[in-house]
């Protein structure tokens, strides 16, 4: 079998005791890719380490919303030469938190705004991260992917990944509509995540994509471990029964939507 983690982050020092351990035990479980995003300047330039020492390890550079304190011009600068990397596939992980309100909500809109005009300039989907901030993250995604349409650029097809994806049906109805692809994590395997499953079930199979977040957010029967790319199956095996299919066809679908949003 194959599959894709599309966000894990191997880089957190959860992994130095082991990480090239997790790294084989995510291969011998099928992964043929791993995708690393960056949080700040100095994580994504771990992400782009790894990639260069893995070969199924992709990096992706940006500054989460709350890491606002660490940006800067000069950030911005150093992301964009980072994202010349051939083995970095997307800008992120970028977008809106006003859960932790760590950074304030007009330097966080700068730093997506920014990092969207970034991405549009590198001709790179997006990873986003939304924590009760939908309504605002939509209005921005969906203006940016407008301009993108208008413009004539390929990206406005595949634009980029709702990380993590927690909103219902609905929600997503119009970001799928706009060409984005919507991630599926391990809360999906939680018995009272209804909503998620919903979305995991009737989310057209072309727009799906399946993540841990590791070390976070950590699937049943796991759940209360570290997380780690291994664990994706379990994410997969869940769609498969919600779905109706086997978890080989969930990794098959899963993992050819990977390769043409990021291209590797």
């Amino acid at each position: 079998m194959t599959y894709s983690d599309t966000h894990c982050h191997l880089d957190f020092d959860r992994f130095d005791d082991d990480r090239d351990i997790v790294i084989q035990r995510a291969v011998e479980k099928g992964l043929s890719r791993m995708l690393v995003p960056g949080v700040d300047l100095a994580s994504s330039r771990a992400a782009v380490a790894l990639a260069e020492n893995n070969a199924p390890v992709y990096a992706a550079v940006g500054v989460h919303p709350n890491y606002g304190s660490s940006w800067s011009d000069a950030v911005y600068n150093q992301l964009a030469e980072l994202a010349d990397h051939p083995k970095v596939v997307a800008i992120g992980e970028i977008g809106l938190d006003y859960y932790w309100d760590e950074t304030p909500k007009p330097l966080q809109w700068k730093m997506l705004k920014s990092q969207l005009a970034l991405a549009a300039e590198m001709q790179m989907p997006v990873i986003i991260h939304n924590r009760e901030a939908y309504e605002d993250v939509a209005e921005i995604l969906l203006d940016w992917q407008k301009d993108l349409a208008e413009s004539q650029s390929p990206l406005a097809e595949k634009p980029g990944v709702l990380h993590s994806y927690s909103g219902n049906i609905i929600q997503a109805e119009k970001l799928l509509s706009a060409g984005f692809y919507l991630g599926i994590t391990g809360p999906v395997t939680f018995k009272n995540a209804q909503e998620l499953q919903v979305v995991a079930s009737e989310t057209p199979e072309t727009r799906l994509l399946i993540e841990t977040d590791s070390p976070y957010l950590t699937p049943h029967p796991n759940r209360g471990k570290r997380n780690e790319p291994a664990y994706v199956v379990y994410v997969a095996e869940k769609i498969a029964t919600l779905r109706g299919v086997s978890p080989k066809a969930v990794g098959e679908f899963t993992s050819r939507n990977a390769k043409i949003l990021f291209d590797w």
